[in-house]
């Protein structure tokens, strides 16, 4: 399946299409933004600048011809697409550059036939030396159909923190120094200032905002056949990312989804709230220990989005609610009045929250991150140890 089209980001790409049909368009860049709101997907809508046979008068890419086709099915042979992969098993630096490149061939086929598709893994992702090597053998060759490659290198801050070392990073910019000539270097990344700073100073930034609730909601409703009343709900809470709208959906997705998520977020925070630990137990007990990550990580994005609600009708703003439904103010009403709640301990469970999602991107048992989260959540929402 083709990927999808771009969604917003005009003025940027109205920048840089302009830039390209004046031949200004530099040879390393740097897209960053928030997390999800298209950076990636901006980056391959670049490299389709960078290679379309017949751009439009503005600069823009055709989107019609053989190398922008090529490009949207994943399949152009001198556009490359790197991103950070968890470490496989391998007994030499050798056998672990082949794993690493076989890994990366496996999610450019999932993500192939799956455009929403979301990476889920059970071990932490980075960048590691095998494949910065890798990248380094392909940006050595010509180009194979035309005159220029493009290597879109996603998530780049993620090059820094492997193994405790820079080591990958520090590869990576010996190519950024000098890149061949027929080479065009595109990184993305949501936290820029991670980035080393001899790689910031030798790339061109360009910043991504967050979209409209309609940009969202628009892509939800297209691509990913949402009903309109679903998406629209859905965009609202995204905070104008795309990629974050699509890792709050259940793995399955479909009609109906988003309601079940809603639920579950639900269920999580009314177990953080009950007098029993058994109900906790039994909310941790109830997730899988191991695969199904989307769905977990989904789960907690709902809880957080519960809370955000809760923090609202605690603060006094109960008109702020971005989630809840009509239906269930009440409900949050009976919560914010529990004794010992207020939107200060709200917002340290928020933050209590967002820790267990990091530790959920990482080989942690899901079971274990919860039932500690839950008995986090109560000690933060009502005070009790």
């Amino acid at each position: 399946m083709p990927l999808p089209p771009v969604y917003g980001h005009v003025r940027a790409r109205t920048m840089l299409a302009s830039a390209a049909r004046a031949g200004n368009l530099s040879q390393s860049l740097l897209v960053h933004g928030p997390a999800g709101v298209g950076k990636e997907r901006m980056a391959m809508w670049l490299a389709q600048v960078v290679v379309c046979e017949q751009p439009r008068a503005e600069g823009a890419p055709c989107g019609e011809c053989r190398d922008c086709r090529m490009i949207d099915r994943l399949e152009h042979p001198d556009v490359h697409w790197f991103f950070p992969l968890p470490r496989p098993d391998a007994a030499t630096p050798e056998k672990l550059r082949d794993k690493l490149e076989e890994a990366r061939g496996a999610e450019l086929v999932a993500r192939r036939e799956n455009p929403q598709h979301v990476p889920q893994y059970e071990k932490a992702p980075a960048y590691f030396m095998g494949t910065i090597q890798n990248l380094q053998r392909l940006a050595g060759m010509k180009p194979a159909v035309g005159r220029r490659k493009v290597f879109v290198v996603g998530d780049a801050e993620a090059m820094v923190p492997q193994e405790s070392s820079p080591e990958a990073a520090n590869a990576f910019l010996k190519l950024l120094e000098e890149p061949p000539a027929d080479t065009t270097l595109v990184l993305t990344s949501s936290n820029p200032g991670a980035l080393l700073a001899t790689i910031r100073s030798r790339v061109l930034p360009i910043r991504l905002l967050r979209l409209s609730v309609d940009e969202v909601a628009a892509y939800l409703a297209r691509e990913v056949k949402m009903p309109e009343a679903e998406a629209r709900a859905l965009a609202a809470s995204s905070e104008g990312a795309i990629g974050r709208a699509l890792r709050m959906l259940p793995s399955g997705g479909g009609a109906g989804s988003y309601q079940k998520l809603r639920e579950t977020g639900r269920e999580l925070l009314a177990a953080a709230l009950a007098d029993s630990d058994a109900a906790r137990f039994a909310a941790a007990n109830a997730v899988a220990p191991a695969g199904a990550r989307g769905d977990f990580t989904a789960g907690l994005e709902a809880l957080a989005l519960w809370l955000r609600d809760l923090m609202a009708i605690a603060a006094g703003a109960g008109d702020a609610l971005a989630y809840a439904s009509g239906g269930d103010e009440a409900l949050l009403r009976k919560w914010a009045a529990r004794p010992g709640l207020h939107a200060g301990g709200v917002a340290s469970a928020i933050l209590k929250v967002q820790e267990a999602q990091d530790l959920a991107s990482g080989n942690v048992n899901p079971q274990l991150i919860l039932a500690d989260l839950l008995r986090g959540l109560r000690s933060e929402l009502t005070g009790a140890r």
